[in-house]
């Protein structure tokens, strides 16, 4: 079989940094003026050419989102975007709103077009639309099972991407009103509020002020939202249906999730296309399990979603484990590593570095900047500490969550708040 593509987010120059570190082989990331994660970091002008010309060096390919449904005031702007990509040169751009399609194929026209899931492409005649159009690749709908994207792979010659891990908008394909609606914040110019994800309940017209839960849980509801998409146990299927690229949601994640994932998914690529017998190593699903989730689904892929893949239990987001810092130099086996967390002497640590997969480490010693022994550090301090043999630069540092007795935590870009995991390890 291919190997299809590892295409991972990328919401600031920093998680543009760790994808590739742990074997992206494409970020997509975007400007906010343009882009439906208009809250996550992402890149202004110069950001943007630094980014591209960054990653490209690399030999990663780079394709920056302009998917927003653009309205009369936004379409001077977007032919200003299309002048600056034009001398930045990305591998390709996002796009679903039919009149910037028709902007970029007049103004650049070198500049190979990606039509977005919100496109909502859904069978073969739609793919053939867009193929004849000129499109490169179609960002298929999510709504699609295994048996209709292989019909259409028999049906055009065109690239075809999927997402195959991240989270799951409960309306169709993204293309959503209800953050508009209830916080004056529209998905569709990328300001979403996450409305599908608040605790709702369900109150009598003349009973003002008596709420009843709709799921017999004293929280309320949570049946708009979605477990997280997780696919890595069925990577093969969708090889064999003709998948040309993977994409990994989470343009708005921390470091820890983008590099968790994106390594998962590098090995699990590299298994799938150098092995008959495909398997998912339990160290995988622990990965997996480590950062923050709302548990895993594999949405409509085989089949329509079951009723028990939404997250009813109310709680937001799982995790295990905490991001503590970032491997910044090495020298003698000592690293200077940028916290993200308070560390004490004594903590377990574990390496996110391949051949350290499942190991813990004592911390028994560490400097400060002026070289003098500590016994605990603060988040964003800097300090020195020995590190094992296989450990790189730009690694991430880990341990198991501390759910007492500390307000840090590997928060994502937006601010949401994590839960630990029950003790028993049930997800």
């Amino acid at each position: 079989m291919h190997k299809p593509e590892l295409l991972a987010p990328a919401g600031d120059f920093e998680k543009l940094k760790t994808a590739i570190h742990y074997g992206a082989d494409a970020v997509y990331l975007g400007d906010s003026r343009f882009s439906l994660r208009g809250k996550a970091g992402n890149f202004h002008a110069d950001e943007l050419r630094s980014a591209v010309a960054y990653a490209q060096k690399r030999g990663i390919r780079v394709y920056v989102t302009t998917n927003i449904f653009a309205h009369n005031r936004d379409l001077g702007a977007v032919e200003e975007h299309i002048e600056l990509l034009k001398d930045v040169k990305p591998d390709a751009v996002i796009l679903s709103d039919p009149g910037l399609f028709a902007l970029f194929r007049q103004k650049a026209p070198e500049i190979r077009i990606h039509i977005s899931t919100q496109a909502n492409i859904t069978n073969y005649a739609s793919a053939g639309f867009w193929q004849d159009l000129g499109a490169k690749r179609l960002i298929l709908s999510r709504e699609l099972s295994l048996d209709e994207i292989k019909i259409i792979r028999e049906k055009t010659d065109i690239e075809l991407e999927v997402f195959v891990h991240g989270s799951i908008c409960i309306s169709y394909s993204g293309r959503c009103y209800m953050s508009s609606f209830l916080a004056s914040r529209s998905a569709n110019t990328g300001e979403c509020t996450n409305s599908c994800r608040w605790n709702y309940a369900l109150m009598e017209e003349k009973r003002k002020g008596e709420y009843f839960p709709v799921f017999e849980d004293d929280r309320g509801t949570y049946v708009m939202s979605s477990r997280d998409l997780c696919m890595v146990g069925h990577l093969p299927l969708l090889m064999k249906a003709g998948i040309n690229s993977f994409k990994i949601e989470g343009r708005m994640k921390g470091i820890n999730y983008v590099a968790g994932v994106v390594k998962t998914y590098r090995e699990a690529i590299d298994s799938a296309c150098g092995q008959e017998d495909y398997s998912v190593p339990s160290r995988w699903l622990r990965e997996l399990s480590m950062f923050s989730s709302r548990g895993y689904t594999t949405g409509m892929f085989l089949g329509k979603q079951q009723d028990n893949d939404y997250n009813f239990d109310g709680e937001s987001y799982r995790m295990s484990h905490e991001l503590v810092g970032v491997v910044l130099e090495i020298s003698g086996g000592e690293a200077r590593v940028g916290l993200r967390n308070r560390l004490d002497l004594g903590d377990q640590l574990e390496f996110l570095t391949p051949g350290l997969e499942e190991k813990v480490f004592r911390l028994d010693r560490m400097k400060d900047e002026e070289g003098i022994d500590i016994l605990s550090a603060r988040n964003e301090g800097v300090i020195f500490m020995p590190v094992p043999d296989l450990v790189q630069e730009n690694d991430l540092i880990r341990r198991e969550k501390k759910c007492q007795g500390t307000d840090d935590t590997d928060k994502t870009q937006s601010g949401e708040r994590h839960v630990c995991p029950p003790r028993s390890g049930k997800d």
